[in-house]
């Protein structure tokens, strides 16, 4: 399985995690508390969070590295549209391993 991560700098790393967390609780199984979560897109695909107060990690893996740049999309497409108040400026994903 591929995987990559990503640092997003922000105060509003726990809110915006809970906010994507609910957002996509209405379509996939997902699991989450005040400092991390888990959505399993599919068998094949799943986006890990982890908010501190300096900021959110996240972290994604896929079966089909393929799919990696449109995944990597879709959580960073979603994550804008709750954090539109603020510039969260160019993410950089990398990969892990």
């Amino acid at each position: 399985m591929a995987a990559s991560t990503a640092r997003i700098v922000t105060p509003n790393g726990r809110r915006y995690m809970t906010q994507l967390c609910k957002h996509w609780a209405h379509k996939f199984e997902v699991v989450y508390d005040e400092t991390q979560g888990l959505v399993p897109f599919g068998p094949d695909s799943r986006c890990r969070m982890a908010a501190d107060d300096a900021g959110l990690t996240l972290t994604l893996e896929v079966e089909d590295s393929g799919q990696m740049e449109r995944m990597q999309g879709v959580v960073i497409d979603h994550l804008k549209r709750f954090a539109f108040r603020e510039d969260l400026g160019q993410v950089a994903w990398a990969p892990v391993g």
